[in-house]
């Protein structure tokens, strides 16, 4: 064989094996974007009366999966607080071909049985916010029972020496929810032996109608005289047993949490002690980013893993635990402002002008 038929068989071979490579990639390539272009996922979310779910978590949650698929498929459902309406629309979302649900359940017990559907059927469940029960793929939250820490501790404060001189009322959250008994359980940490508590109610619902029915019984019953202050697992419950506490001429310590813009202006006025600032955006990005990498065939990236938690049912499940704020009249600027959840001006409308001054906001 000639040195010329072998340079040439030689050069074939070189030629050959790049197209292989180059075939290979634009396999990779188009495997990608088959993969990118099959994102379809569905977003149950448990209700609107709480003002995060329209304002924040699904603008932000839709948004930065655009960003990272533009092409996706979102499917958006609210359950209106019925288990049953969610159990109905986790099975719309899955006929319809959503590949990833990302669910804040209403009823994390009830949920189950759709979850367990979902897995069998090969779609991926990231659960948001709240931890449903069965073989969920992932979760993200905040650090809930610190939130109840945060709660509790800022109430104790808040009372100072006066902690001894009656009872509080606690207004936990709906007992449907895990996270409710979680905010429980942590201000029960902090309060146990620290104060009296006169009444304690779990909260269908998150219902402020009935907190506010709630505080008006637990009022009648105790004595307002006897009523120190008021342990509210979130700022919708605080709405209702502020305008409880107004009727009856008080203004005692009052906790709240998810930072809503009447339960701000409440502080500023002194009728609400401290919210619990949870900054959506964290949160909704993560499970955003937890929904296209499952939607894609991926395995989670490891920062979006950092911990695990164990559901209600005993599945341990992959998580990100974020952690919570206080806020309080002094650090609203520092926290809700600077977080961009509100502007100034949404906050010091007319009726609060004077209270901002004060507080340094205007």
């Amino acid at each position: 064989m000639t040195r010329t038929v072998r340079a040439a068989i030689a050069l074939a071979g070189t030629a050959a094996l790049s197209l292989g490579v180059l075939a290979t990639t634009a396999a990779q390539a188009t495997d990608e974007a088959a993969a990118r272009q099959d994102v379809k996922i569905g977003l149950l979310l448990p209700e609107s009366k709480t003002t995060r779910y329209e304002k924040f978590d699904r603008p932000y949650i839709e948004a930065k999966i655009k960003e990272l698929a533009p092409g996706a498929q979102i499917d958006y459902y609210n359950a209106a607080e019925s288990a049953t309406t969610q159990q109905q629309q986790v099975n719309t979302a899955l006929a319809k071909g959503d590949k990833v649900l990302i669910l804040d359940a209403v009823d994390a017990k009830s949920i189950q049985s759709s979850v367990e559907k979902a897995n069998k059927a090969g779609v991926k469940v990231v659960a948001y916010d709240r931890l449903a029960q069965g073989p969920v793929d992932a979760y993200v939250s905040y650090d809930n029972r610190k939130v109840g820490e945060l709660q509790g501790r800022a109430l104790l404060d808040a009372l100072g020496d006066k902690a001894d001189d009656g009872e509080i009322v606690m207004h936990n959250g709906s007992p449907t929810d895990p996270n409710a008994a979680e905010f429980k359980a942590g201000a029960h940490s902090v309060l146990d032996g620290k104060v009296k508590i006169g009444k304690e109610y779990d909260t269908p619902n998150w219902d402020p109608n009935n907190a506010n029915q709630q505080m008006s019984g637990a009022i009648s019953a105790l004595g307002k005289d006897r009523i120190v202050g008021v342990y509210s697992a979130n700022d919708g419950l605080a709405a209702g047993i502020a305008t409880a506490l107004k009727a009856a001429g008080m203004n005692v310590p009052l906790t709240g949490q998810d930072a809503q813009l009447d339960a701000i202006q409440r502080i500023l006025l002194g009728t609400q002690t401290i919210t619990v600032e949870k900054p959506y955006k964290p949160e909704a990005d993560i499970a955003a980013r937890m929904a296209v990498e499952l939607a894609e065939g991926k395995p989670l990236s490891k920062d979006l893993t950092p911990t695990t938690v164990t559901s209600g049912s005993g599945q341990k499940v992959p998580a990100t635990l974020l952690t919570p704020v206080v806020v309080n009249k002094d650090n609203i600027k520092d926290t809700v402002v600077k977080d961009g959840l509100y502007t100034v001006q949404e906050i010091c409308t007319p009726a609060y002008a004077d209270a901002c001054k004060k507080a340094g906001l205007q």
